[in-house]
């Protein structure tokens, strides 16, 4: 089944409790969440497009007219996901309809092609669901417009949830590739991700900072148990230090001293199996243009205090207050700071370097 023969349902009630305001305007590289679902389906040939809210608003309306959307509001409200699947499969021209949750950044509608191409195995499924890891993605998925009153029937018996009424009709799952991002913004934590992701997936390399507020935390030796565990995963990687008291690349006596010493700016050395530059500058160089600089890696971790770049993990062991700023992605932390609610940013154990790699992958753009 092609995209043209299908109608797609943007679910996007709007009640954000997780994140305590309405996430579908949250910019991510200066584009509301919403916003850059609406452009997405925009640019793909659907038989018809709606925009599935619990309530109309003028800007709601404003952004369905602006991208071909037609606006349909739930029937009851405060009920979840189900009243506006069931109301946008009473209202597709089509048999199937495509429902995708408004607050996944990273999916790409043709990523779910094959869930369309599952149709043809399975007419008689009537909800085709998209599985990553073992879990459904229910607002990733396919429905044929029969499942509306199925939707409607849960409703009535006071169980609002999705997959109580796909448990109760034909249905089936479609395994989707690793490299398909089923990631939500729920909270502000993910908030925080998203946006450290989305500003390496505009980059030619990746770059993820490792900062602490303080010296003596353990950057080096969080960076270098990361390494192993990058590597294991298909990543070549580079890495960048700041230093603030300045460092002597050369050995008294050797030759690149001796130029150095007898006033060459700059000083390359190169051997059959790689080479160095040492330049000599008036103020101190960007970290990120010279991790730009490396070649032939995937990912450029930088460890700085205060020089790095957005996204950043920070690293905490009880000295100074933990260093949070707009482009913290994560806090890895021992012992564990008062006050902080995980909801708010990512905070784990600063030993638990299994999931470092794995933020840091996240972050990467894997």
């Amino acid at each position: 089944m092609e995209i043209r023969e299908i109608s797609l349902l943007i679910i996007a009630g709007g009640q954000s409790l997780r994140m305590g305001e309405d996430k579908r305007w949250l910019e991510i590289d200066g584009c509301g969440m919403l916003e850059r679902l609406c452009i997405k389906a925009s640019r793909q040939p659907f038989a018809a497009r709606f925009l599935c809210v619990e309530q109309a608003t003028p800007e709601l309306t404003q952004l369905a007219h602006q991208y071909g959307l037609q606006l349909l509001t739930d029937p009851v409200r405060a009920q979840g996901p189900l009243p506006a699947l069931a109301q946008g499969l009473v209202n597709i021209p089509t048999d199937y309809a495509l429902a995708v949750a408004g607050d996944m950044p990273f999916l790409t509608l043709p990523q779910l092609q094959p869930v369309l191409d599952a149709v043809a195995e399975h007419p008689d499924w009537q909800a085709i669901l998209s599985q990553s890891d073992g879990r459904w993605q229910p607002l990733a998925s396919l429905y044929h417009r029969s499942f509306a009153p199925v939707c409607e029937w849960a409703l009535a018996q006071g169980d609002r949830r999705i997959r109580s009424a796909i448990n109760a009709v034909p249905h089936g799952t479609v395994d989707m590739p690793v490299s398909v991002p089923f990631f939500n913004v729920n909270t502000p934590a993910d908030f925080r991700l998203a946006c450290g992701r989305m500003a390496n997936l505009l980059r030619e390399v990746p770059l993820v900072t490792i900062s602490a507020p303080k010296s003596n935390t353990g950057k080096t030796t969080f960076i270098e148990r990361l390494l192993p565990r990058l590597e294991a995963a298909g990543l070549r990687v580079g890495v960048v230090k700041g230093d603030c008291h300045g460092y002597d690349i050369d050995e008294e006596g050797k030759d690149s001293w001796r130029f150095r010493e007898a006033g060459a700016q700059a000083v390359a050395v190169v051997s059959p199996t790689g080479y160095f530059v040492q330049q000599r500058t008036a103020k101190r160089a960007n970290l990120v243009s010279v991790a730009m600089q490396l070649q032939d890696v995937d990912l450029v971790l930088i460890e700085s205090r205060a020089h790095g770049t957005n996204p950043q993990i920070s690293l905490w062991r009880g000295m100074a207050e933990p260093l949070i700023t707009e482009d913290t992605a994560a806090i890895f932390a021992k012992p564990k700071p008062d006050g902080l609610d995980g909801k708010q940013i990512l905070l784990a154990d600063l030993d638990d370097i299994e999931r470092a790699a794995r933020v840091v992958l996240f972050l990467a753009g894997h």
